[in-house]
């Protein structure tokens, strides 16, 4: 049965809310026959502008994780249960408010869904199922520059016991693409639909006329030599080391070329750091003599426009990932019409077609990497194709407004959806 129009109460989980869910969240809202509730965590969500009149944000504090004295297995797990007992007794509170939500949407990564059907039997429990970790076929082990030992194997199987328990107590759930929701165990595959979030592919646009200035010096696409790379934080999950590495050897082949490096110094995934030390510092010192930095410029984090900004006066983006969680931005250079260099690693290739709408290469191939980005600046209009055709794929299969907020409101407002 369709329940879209009739009066539906909504909850939303998420640490970082909004999260995956901002666009879903407003335009339920919109409706005058929904009500939207959300938690979060109060550190992550205090500092920022409400996300809608009409959404109520409640929020938690989550001080303590895993103990020093808990075996090292399981201090992930730990951290997990603590949260989702802080999030259940929020949740008990919220209904002696006297809300009682018919459907609960929640991010099963940081074990805040855990015990929430304990709180709302009666509701739709709808999660979303990011990644799924395995000793193999992803990210462990895929770069042999550092090390994966057998204790890793065992700590990785029990990395995924919230997951487990979410995919059980789960009604149904949903992963951004479709290799990411292969990654999780076949016999819940059934539960589990593919729906992207969706880029807005009328704000996220090629601009021809676009100028940005980069430390005072102005950048236009078409006139200037610009590549791109970007992470929320730079880290080799991400190919920052493979890139760095390539430097020297892209101003070697194209000396007028600047590169704009965008990202922060954290660590968003994969091995810590000591304190002090950041991969940006490491691979900085490990090329150092060997670049004009004159000409390369760190950005930090930028504001969402200027990050825009940035790509659309970009003559080559490169994007490299572990077989991982595609980043958004990715989906996002390609609807800004940006000349795609990716690595040819899953889920990217669900996306890109070599030849087609981006140059794929092997991401330890630092030659492939260099001739691709040679050829890109040298012949820029021999690409103009392979860029339309990139924007076009994101129009036609990743939309927001088109196709997945659509797809994303009758998934949660259909009883009957799976």
């Amino acid at each position: 049965m369709e329940l879209l129009g009739f009066l539906m109460n909504f909850l939303f989980v998420h640490q970082n809310f909004p999260g995956q869910f901002p666009h879903v969240v407003r335009s339920l809202a919109d409706m005058p026959a929904h009500r939207v509730v959300a938690i979060g965590e109060e550190k992550n969500v205090v500092h920022r502008s409400l996300l809608h009149p009409k959404v109520i944000v409640n929020t938690y504090r989550q001080d303590k994780g895993g103990g020093r004295e808990t075996h090292h297995y399981i201090r992930d797990y730990e951290a997990a249960i603590r949260r989702g007992q802080t999030v259940a007794r929020l949740a008990i509170d919220i209904r002696k408010s006297g809300f009682y939500p018919d459907v609960v949407v929640g991010h099963t990564g940081w074990g805040e869904t855990l015990f929430l059907k304990d709180v709302f039997p009666a509701a739709r429990h709808i999660s979303y199922f990011e990644y799924f970790y395995r000793a193999e076929g992803g990210d462990v082990g895929f770069d042999p520059e550092f090390s994966f030992s057998f204790d890793d194997r065992l700590r990785i199987r029990v990395k995924n016991t919230t997951q487990l328990l979410s995919l059980e107590a789960a009604d149904a759930g949903f992963s951004p693409t479709g290799w990411q929701q292969s990654r999780f165990p076949e016999e819940y595959h059934r539960k589990i639909r593919v729906i992207h979030e969706g880029i807005d592919t009328r704000i996220v646009h090629p601009d021809p006329d676009k100028v940005v200035e980069v430390d005072g010096i102005p950048l236009k696409r078409g006139y200037s030599k610009v590549v791109t790379f970007l992470s929320r934080n730079l880290e080799p999950y991400r190919g920052f080391h493979v890139f760095m590495r390539t430097l020297p050897l892209i101003q070697k082949a194209c000396p007028d070329a600047r590169v704009i490096i965008i990202g922060g110094d954290g660590v968003s995934y994969g091995r810590k750091l000591p304190d002090g030390q950041t991969y940006r510092s490491i691979y900085t010192a490990e090329v150092h003599d060997k670049v004009d930095w004159s000409k390369v410029h760190f950005t930090g984090r930028v504001s969402y426009n200027r990050y825009l900004s940035l790509l659309q006066v970009s003559s080559a983006h490169i994007y490299l990932t572990y077989p991982f969680v595609l980043s958004w931005s990715m989906i996002e250079a390609m609807a800004l019409g940006c000349t795609m260099i990716a690595s040819a690693t899953a889920p990217v290739q669900e996306v890109i077609t070599q030849g087609e709408n981006g140059v794929l290469f092997n991401f330890f191939d630092q030659n492939a990497l260099v001739a691709a980005v040679a050829d890109t600046l040298g012949n820029p209009g021999a690409y103009q194709a392979m860029r339309d055709r990139a924007r076009q794929t994101v129009v036609e299969r990743y939309d927001l407004h088109s196709k997945c907020l659509p797809e994303m409101l009758r998934f949660l407002t259909d009883a009957n959806a799976s």
